[in-house]
């Protein structure tokens, strides 16, 4: 039985982005739920979490940002979509959707790694309820840590520049970082790591709107001891850029929830649905 609907959204700059809504029959919760995702990985990677939460009445939206899966039109040498755009236009492009659909008075934000990251240069922030951010923090390369600590200067350095040179894009699918991306996407994304405070490094260059310091909604952070790039450093410098938001904190470790592994990605995965309860109970204001 299909558990949702697809259709595109429409961005304010006419971009179309492809999109999957779970509506809820019992509308119990006050808040619908706008799942955006990681940077190169797309809306399937999150269908079975959308629909447990869907069954547990939650309205829920998930989208691919522009470049990525069937949000990608044409050939990804020629795709422009930045991370700019992805905070910028297609957020707040899901966010009005999302309230059309439901005509609830705001949304809550689970954002997984950069999904999470954007509320700062988002024009709709104050339609967001709550953020919960999974894997969410600045990604900067001094705080990594394990493997990626010595692959992300190899990737950011070497295989981005080179493979957005020859092939237009920079390549990530081949060492098991999601769907390749845009150039633009894959040069702002090394940028932005470079130093702390992920997009704050665009404030003033390609971004002049920034909304920090406004945005006063509640903000939950959930990562994974044993998750190299959210590291507890990462996650906290992702924090501090929020002074007048009210910020919890919860750190979760795979043995005591009984898997020998989390890291970055598997909270979303049916294999760690045991985990499910603790992401939603954070939904709740």
């Amino acid at each position: 039985m299909t558990t949702f609907e697809s259709f595109w959204i429409s961005c304010k700059d006419g971009y179309q982005l492809a999109a999957q809504y779970y509506p809820a029959t019992d509308h119990t919760k006050k808040f619908p739920i706008l799942i955006c995702p990681a940077t190169g990985i797309t809306k399937s990677f999150y269908h079975s979490f959308a629909e447990w939460l869907n069954q547990q009445g939650y309205c829920v939206l998930s989208f691919d940002f522009r470049g990525i899966g069937q949000s990608l039109h044409g050939e990804l040498k020629d795709s422009n979509a930045s991370i700019n755009d992805w905070g910028l236009l297609d957020i707040p492009a899901a966010i009005e959707t999302l309230l059309n659909r439901t005509q609830a008075e705001k949304v809550i934000i689970l954002g997984h790694s950069a999904g999470g990251q954007l509320l700062g240069i988002n024009p709709d922030y104050n339609k967001v309820a709550k953020v919960v951010a999974i894997a969410g923090s600045t990604g900067h390369v001094k705080g990594l840590k394990g493997k990626t600590k010595l692959l992300a200067p190899l990737m950011f350095n070497v295989i981005f520049p080179v493979s957005s040179l020859f092939k237009g894009y920079g390549a990530t699918q081949f060492i098991g970082m999601g769907e390749n991306l845009p150039k633009n996407v894959a040069k702002q994304w090394a940028e932005f790591c470079s130093k702390p405070g992920y997009v704050m490094n665009a404030i003033g260059k390609s971004i002049y709107n920034d909304y920090h310091q406004e945005i006063n909604c509640p903000i939950t952070s959930i990562w994974a001891s044993d998750d190299e790039i959210a590291t507890q450093a990462n996650v906290k410098d992702l924090l501090r850029l929020y002074p007048n938001a009210t910020t919890h904190l919860i750190e979760l470790n795979p043995k005591e929830h009984g898997y020998k592994q989390i890291g970055h990605m598997s909270m979303f995965k049916k294999s760690h649905h045991k985990l499910w309860p603790i992401l939603e109970n954070e939904l709740k204001l």
